[in-house]
């Protein structure tokens, strides 16, 4: 079996190899997958509430997606060990989270699963199968482990050559029912 922790260290180096002209392009094309996955999604409608994220470390930067006023934008903030979903609107301020993640301030909206078409989920490495690997904090496992987020589409972001054959799984992970990358989904 992989070590997961081995794993991650390795693509996460890989990821942070990328030079910023790539990163930015590889963004920018995922922007372009996922806008037409949106117009593409039955269960997507226009006025509905799409969760993502701010990016760190590289990951895939989804900021112009929030820009799509077509929809209502969620993005979490970490309260001790779970996420907390608030709306968010492009120029709402922000403040620097735990992790020195952008997170909306803590008295903005709060989003309630009821309202939910799809979160767009961070990860360092997905597989065909919709496993993905994060970075360990098991912060989305606990949101999925919730019966209420659980049914709601979940969409992995990654870049394309994050996409392995297959990511360690156990028993408590949920697949993702999707993933996309900068060359589709």
């Amino acid at each position: 079996m992989v070590d997961k922790k081995k794993l991650r260290k390795e693509l996460l180096k890989t990821r942070q190899a990328l030079s910023q002209s790539e990163w930015v392009a590889k963004s920018s094309a995922l922007c372009e997958q996922i806008r037409l996955y949106l117009d593409h999604a039955p269960a997507i409608t226009r006025g509905g509430t799409i969760l993502s994220y701010f990016h760190f470390r590289q990951e895939p930067n989804l900021d112009p997606l929030f820009q799509l006023n077509d929809y209502f934008w969620g993005v979490p903030r970490c309260v001790g060990n779970e996420l907390s979903w608030h709306f968010w609107e492009w120029g709402d301020p922000l403040v620097e989270g735990t992790f020195g993640i952008r997170e909306p301030v803590p008295d903005a909206p709060l989003c309630s699963p009821d309202n939910v078409d799809l979160i767009l989920v961070p990860a360092v490495a997905c597989d065909p199968r919709g496993y993905r690997l994060g970075y360990g904090g098991g912060f989305y496992d606990r949101l999925f482990e919730q019966s209420q987020w659980r049914a709601i589409p979940k969409l992995g972001i990654v870049f394309d050559d994050m996409m392995i054959s297959q990511v360690p799984a156990d028993p408590w992970d949920v697949p993702l029912d999707g993933v996309c990358t900068d060359w589709g989904w």
